[in-house]
Parts: structure tokens; C-alpha cells; sequence
């Protein structure tokens, strides 16, 4: 629906001019789910009622001349990890099936305070353990460029349901890649912000120490609108930064400096797929035609980059998912007879396979005994990491790399085999480690299948990651191209 394929910005003059109505914007939203997703399966739960009343609640705004804000009557989608009052939130987990979240995550109540359309949650792999949408315990979430390929994850209902235009934006989480590589493989654009920059209260948590929440839109100049009100200080979260929230839209609007870009050498070796090299370099190019400088750098310890992550994650998600005892909520085995039937039983029924093996890996990491051996020393690794990069953004103002080193690959094809399957995410998790604000951007197809750029700035400068993507897409049409089912 054409309607859908408008920025918020039009969206937003088209609603106050009353030329159309925040329900008719909403009822499209619904009509595309109800069109395209049986074949997509971006949704696991589908708020109609509620959306059509809030809908209504902002067209009486506007028919009273009340001021409304960029987000009224916008029509969004949240991953299934984000908490929403009164309505289910399953972590993709047969574990919360049926949970009902109590609260709202702030994110959420922001939103909503906004006076933004919540028209339902997204699929996503379970806790997060995934980058294909395949560990969701309830369906694979597709392609909208081909229903045989993976959507990318674990984010990948919600980068699904951006792309086939069933709502206007969505929020992801981020951990290790989970928004910007589902943004890239279904051709849209998302972005993991500083950790800090967005608060976690009411996201279930997988890496506390990692998560993000962020937003997959259909541009930067969207991204900018809707980080604008969920980013700052959080009472509930003291991991936030009290950072004053800079006006990222205005700032779209300044004058593009010439800049300095970066380009690792680590992210651009023989094992990059040539296609995806050149789709990245055109790139580069046209910034090169605006003055900036391109120059090659070096971040050495990016190679202990998926370990490192792959013993922090795991040890932090078994940590986390302990509190998912059956006894309090989460699903209880219906034979359990004893307490150590009720833990053993209702977690082995409950978690799916690759929870199951992040959380021994997990744990077996924290055990004494190899704490200092795995742990710690993987905690010394993500040091150098981060040191890496503060020494190349000393010489340079953003680094350009792939976000993935595969468009999507076909259902089933690295499902049954995890070291594959963690390589997915080989090109995002440094950036992760580092808690940098990141941004996937569209720059081209090969073979129709969508391919992604990831800009990076320093830490809590989200302000100009977002200025180059609005600047890349205001010379380029690669992200205007959209699927057709």
C-alpha cells in the first residue's frame, strides 16, 4: 500500500492536513497483515482492537485542533522480547507462551505517550538466541524477497514486517547483530544505538551487558524521528547515560562535513563475498565524490571477536533465564510432582535447543574452576577490543563495513550446524562488544536479495552515524526498491 511506503514526516503532514485519518492508516497497517502475513508469519500476536482505539483517540485530537506530535497515529511494531501491559509477550519462548506482561517497557510507554499505534509484537528467535528467526519456537518468520530464505534474526519478524509495509516502523533489540542483520538481509534500514543511549526496562533480557533496543525503519530520517523519543536517562534503567537527547532530525538538516571513513582491513578480506566487496566500495565511492577522506584502518583483535562473544553472551543469558523457574511464571510441566520435577521438567520442555546450549555454555563458563580461564579472560579480550577501537576513532570519524557476509541464505541451510550459524553475525558482534552506535543501511542487491552497509561512529554519537545514512541515501536509490509477493 503506497500510504506505507511514506516516511513519517509525510505521514505526519498528511494526518494533521486531515487528508487522511490515523485510523485509516491503521486499518492499512492491519489489511497488509491481514494480506501478507500468512506467508511472511512476521506476527506472533496481532493487536487490532487496541490499535483501532488509540487510532481513534488521535483522529479526535486533530478534529479538535489539538497539536500532535511527529509519532501520533503511526502505526509501529515491537519484537516479542519488549514488554507491553496486558498483552502477550512470549520471547519467541513456549516458556512465556502465555505470558501477559504486567507493565510496559519504557520504551513502550513512551511511545505510547507519543501517541504512537502498537499493532503488535514480532517474531523473533527465542531470547534472542539466533540469527535466522528458525529458533523461534512457534514459526520461521521469511524473506519478503523470497519466502524460501531466512528473514535474518533474531530481529527478523520485525525487519519482515517493515519491509512488507505491515506498519510503519518497529522496535528491535540488538545484542550481537540482531537488528542490523535482519535489516540488511530484508533490504531495510536498523540501528543498534550506544549502550546507554536507550533504556532496557521491560526488554527480557539475554546479555544485559549487551542488549540494545533500537529502531528498524524504512530510512535514517525515520530511525532519527523515532530515537528521538525513546533515547534518554531512565530511572528504571541505570545503565542509561544522562546525556542530553540531541534533536537528530534537525540535525539531518545541517551541512554534510567532509568527513573521514575508515575501512578495517579485518572487514574486508578474501572471505568477503566479492559481490558484497563491490556493493560496498560504490558506496564508498560516492562519498569520495562529496570530499571525504577514505582511509584503510586496522582493528587487530576483531578475530577473537565471535569467541569472546560466544562466552559473555552465554555466561550472561544462563545467569538471566535462571529466574524463568516455572514457580513464579514460565511453563510448568503438567507430570511435575516434586520440585526438582518442576525445574528439571518445565525448563527442558520450555527452553528450545539452542537456549538450552547457550545456557550450558553458559554456565559451564562461570563454573569454578573455569571462571578465570574463560570468563575473565574473555571479559581482558573484549578490553582490547574496545581500545581498538578508540585508536581508530582518534584518526577517523566513521568506519564503513559489510553488516553481513551473505544475503539471506535459504531456510534449513545452517540450522543444523551453530558454528555456521554463530559466523552469521561475524561482521556485527565487535561493534557489540564495544557497545558502539551502528546503523545497517541498504546499498544494493545481488541476485534481488538485498544487501547491507553498517556505518559506525563513536560511543553516544549516534548524531552523526545517522547524518551519513540520511547523506548515502539522499544520493543513491538503492533502498527504494521494495519486495512484491
Amino acid at each position: 500500500m503506497k500510504i506505507l511506503e511514506k516516511s513519517i514526516i509525510e505521514l505526519h503532514k498528511e494526518l494533521t492536513s486531515k487528508k487522511i485519518s490515523a485510523t485509516e492508516l491503521t486499518h492499512a497497517s492491519l489489511d497488509a497483515i491481514d494480506k501478507h502475513d500468512h506467508k511472511l508469519k512476521a506476527f506472533i500476536t496481532v493487536c487490532k482492537t487496541d490499535a483501532l482505539r488509540v487510532a481513534k483517540k488521535v483522529d479526535e485530537k486533530i478534529a479538535t485542533g489539538e497539536k500532535i506530535g511527529l509519532l501520533a497515529g503511526i502505526p509501529f511494531s515491537a519484537k516479542d522480547v519488549i514488554m507491553t501491559e496486558g498483552i502477550k509477550t512470549t520471547a519467541g519462548s513456549k516458556m512465556l507462551e502465555n505470558y501477559v506482561a504486567p507493565y510496559n517497557a519504557t520504551v513502550i510507554a513512551r511511545l505510547k505517550k507519543a501517541g504512537a499505534i502498537l499493532i503488535g509484537k514480532t517474531n523473533c528467535d527465542a531470547y534472542g538466541h539466533g540469527s535466522s528467526t528458525e529458533n523461534s519456537d512457534f514459526f520461521v518468520t521469511k524473506n519478503p524477497w523470497d519466502t524460501s530464505r531466512v528473514a535474518g534474526g533474531s530481529s527478523g519478524g520485525a525487519a519482515a514486517a517493515v519491509a512488507m509495509g505491515m506498519g510503519v516502523f518497529a522496535l528491535g533489540e540488538d545484542t550481537g547483530g540482531s537488528i542490523r542483520q535482519p535489516a540488511a538481509l530484508c533490504g531495510v534500514t536498523g540501528l543498534k544505538v550506544s549502550y546507554g543511549r536507550v533504556s532496557r526496562y521491560g526488554s527480557i533480557a539475554y546479555a544485559s551487558s549487551f542488549d540494545t533496543i533500537g529502531p528498524i525503519t524504512k530510512s535514517a530520517s525515520d530511525v532519527a524521528t523515532v530515537l528521538r523519543c525513546i533515547a534518554g536517562k531512565d530511572a528504571h534503567d541505570h545503565t542509561t547515560m544522562p546525556d542530553i537527547v540531541p534533536n537528530y532530525l534537525q540535525d539531518l538538516k545541517k551541512p554534510f562535513p567532509k568527513l573521514k571513513i575508515g575501512l578495517p582491513k579485518e572487514y574486508f578480506t578474501s572471505d568477503l563475498d566479492p559481490a558484497i566487496k563491490e556493493k560496498i566500495m560504490e558506496a564508498v565511492k560516492e562519498f569520495e565524490k562529496m570530499g571525504c577522506e577514505v582511509k584503510k584502518v586496522s582493528l587487530p583483535h576483531t578475530k577473537y571477536a565471535i569467541p569472546t562473544y560466544y562466552l559473555l553472551a552465554p555466561a550472561e543469558t544462563s545467569a538471566n533465564l535462571a529466574r524463568l523457574d516455572s514457580i513464579r511464571y514460565g511453563h510448568r510441566a503438567k507430570n511435575a510432582k516434586t520440585i526438582d520435577d518442576i525445574f528439571k521438567k518445565s525448563r527442558s520442555e520450555g527452553f528450545g535447543k539452542e537456549t538450552k546450549r547457550r545456557i550450558l555454555i553458559g554456565t559451564y563458563a562461570l563454573s569454578a574452576g573455569y571462571f578465570d580461564e574463560y570468563y575473565k579472560k574473555a571479559q581482558k579480550i573484549r578490553t582490547l577490543i574496545r581500545e581498538d577501537f578508540n585508536k581508530v576513532f582518534a584518526d577517523v570519524d566513521v568506519l564503513f563495513t559489510p553488516t553481513s557476509p551473505f544475503t539471506a541464505f535459504p531456510i534449513g541451510e545452517k540450522a543444523t550446524d551453530p558454528l555456521a550459524m554463530y559466523l552469521a553475525d561475524i561482521y556485527t558482534i565487535a561493534f557489540s562488544l564495544a557497545g558502539l552506535p551502528t546503523i545497517s543501511v541498504p546499498c544494493g542487491f545481488i541476485k534481488n536479495l538485498p544487501v547491507g552497509m553498517q556505518i559506525t561512529g563513536r560511543y553516544m554519537d549516534e548524531t552523526t552515524v545517522l547524518h551519513v545514512a540520511h547523506q548515502y541515501e539522499s544520493v543513491t536509490t538503492k533502498q527504494a526498491k521494495k519486495p512484491n509477493l
